[in-house]
């Protein structure tokens, strides 16, 4: 089995990929298979969010490149931007991880949550897309230079 127990910021061509849906991007700790069917085990630092775009360090040197699989999504859509920001209101008052986009929130698929957002007027849709929620504003830790030494680590309550 493949060991990466780091991330990469050289500028090496990744020679492996891996794709992950959101929830699997937030562990730690964690045995997949690349995209070729490789089995790898993930070991990194505690708290580590990946992204779609970053890159790893295998053991045996190889830069393996992290991407966001497509998976179960929900897009919100609002009349007006008070509307749009009533509903993204709500959804962080449950916490959950949210993606913003040009006049548009997505979340992971959720029949309760989706009512929630109908009833606050949102039209909303299911779609299959790759999950690239918004960081939380208080959990400061990892992050790219590329996307701004303050971004924050995403906070998820259990």
């Amino acid at each position: 089995m493949l060991l990466i127990e780091s991330l990469y910021t050289g500028d090496a061509a990744p020679a492996a990929r891996l794709e992950l849906n959101f929830d699997a991007r937030t562990k730690s700790r964690l045995r997949t298979r690349l995209a070729d069917g490789e089995e790898v085990g993930l070991f990194l630092p505690r708290g580590t969010i990946l992204r779609g775009g970053d890159r790893l360090l295998a053991q045996d040197g190889r830069v393996v490149e992290v991407a966001s699989a497509p998976e179960d999504l929900l897009e919100a859509r609002c009349a007006d931007a008070f509307a749009l920001a009533r509903a993204a209101y709500h959804l962080g008052n449950r916490h959950v991880a949210v993606q913003v986009g040009e006049g548009w929130l997505r979340i992971q698929a959720d029949h309760v949550l989706e009512t929630m957002l109908t009833g606050l007027g949102a039209q909303v849709h299911a779609l299959s897309a790759p999950f690239e929620p918004e960081a939380g504003a208080y959990a400061h830790g990892h992050h790219h230079a590329e996307r701004g030494a303050t971004e924050a680590k995403i906070h998820q309550y259990s």
